[in-house]
């Protein structure tokens, strides 16, 4: 197990376009972190700086106190397991499971024991004999995870390792996952963009956007204290409603909705956010100034819960710049109701927005008011 300290790490491609900026991230020792971030953010790019596999413009790297910059990948004490498996097709499972401690030239006998020692701990002990040609996507995903594990490295580094699984299976390895790292504590970097996988597996979340470290925290800070309106848009699924709106002498004004608030907020222009559970069915008799009336777009019933997807009479900011305004099709709300109410597409309703649950942000920064 190690800690993992990156200071001051930037990255810039040849062509001029950054990947990563000015990046602070400590990963303390046994801790499972996860990144998160849409496309293109920068997270890929990180973890495969700490692997050694691309080398920073600037900044270092450092693995249980030493700085790896100019270490080569395998002199670094870290295994990687990626998004497509990358196994030897022409190789059994043993020998995948094997390949890097022969490689590092341990002798046969002990070897095998720590091959066999995994297989077990992964129930692939039935699998040994089998090619990965052989093998379903949720095997050949434990035999990559088991590959990494029976070096016993200092970190693990895992690209998006569960995306191409169902999703039952993908369930099924979260647990899988949660089990091995309680078991090994092994110091652990997680890729995803997945919000549930996140919110699940990870002690801390960092989210990164265009490179740059929005907030790190546990899935419990970001998602209740979000520092900023991308991260406020990004954790939670469905993601926080937002809205471009006005404080004025202790009155909220969102489109022609006006209605006081519960707490100090400085006048100005702000973005509001409200969760879809913020939000309840009412009738016209409700005479509670925060209410809207709009159209249902779609309906999702899932059960125990139902969500109502609606564009709202007021403009919806871009999470990634809060001074531009979404399109129809993404500025969409959505509001969690009783999962027995009846409501159909097309229908119109009236919804009672929750204040005293809203968020309040800059709309020229996005920082948290």
């Amino acid at each position: 197990m190690a800690e993992v300290v990156i200071k001051d790490l930037s990255k810039v491609f040849k062509g001029g376009t950054t990947a990563l900026e000015h990046i602070d991230l400590t990963v303390c020792d046994g801790e499972f972190l996860v990144l998160v971030g849409p496309s293109g953010c920068g997270k890929s790019t990180l973890l495969r700086i700490i692997a050694g596999l691309e080398d920073p413009t600037t900044g270092t790297v450092a693995i249980d106190g030493t700085v790896v910059n100019d270490l080569a990948p395998r002199e670094r004490d870290i295994a990687m397991v990626f998004q497509n498996y990358a196994l030897y097709p022409h190789m059994t499972v043993q020998e995948n499971l094997g390949f890097s401690l022969r490689i590092a030239g341990m002798k046969r006998d002990l070897a095998r024991a720590q091959v066999h020692e995994v297989a077990q701990v992964l129930a692939l002990d039935e699998l040994l004999g089998r090619k990965p040609s052989a093998l379903s996507g949720g095997q050949r995903q434990r035999v990559a995870m088991g590959r990494a594990m029976v070096r016993h490295p200092k970190v693990f580094l895992m690209d998006e390792p569960l995306s191409n699984l169902d999703a039952k299976l993908r369930v099924a390895m979260r647990g899988e996952l949660m089990r091995l790292h309680q078991q090994d504590r092994t110091t652990t970097i997680y890729v995803t963009h997945d919000q549930v996988e996140a919110m699940t597996l990870g002690d801390r979340i960092a989210v990164l956007d265009k490179g740059v470290l929005q907030q790190v925290g546990t899935p419990e800070q970001l998602y209740r204290s979000p520092e900023n309106v991308f991260v406020a848009g990004f954790i939670g699924s469905p993601a926080m409603n937002l809205a471009h709106g006005r404080v004025s002498q202790g009155h909220l004004e969102l489109g022609s909705l006006q209605c006081p608030l519960p707490q100090q907020v400085p006048d100005g222009d702000i973005v509001v956010g409200l969760r879809p559970q913020a939000m309840s069915l009412t009738d016209d008799a409700d005479d509670t100034p925060a209410r809207i009336s709009v159209d249902v777009i779609t309906v999702e019933s899932l059960g125990d819960e139902k969500n109502v997807l609606f564009l709202p009479p007021f403009e919806v900011p871009d999470v990634a710049n809060p001074s531009r305004v979404e399109t129809e099709l993404t500025g969409m709300w959505t509001a969690r109701v009783d999962p027995h109410a009846r409501i159909l597409p097309g229908d119109k309703v009236t919804l009672r927005l929750d204040i005293d649950a809203a968020y309040f942000f800059d709309a020229g920064t996005g920082r948290a008011i």
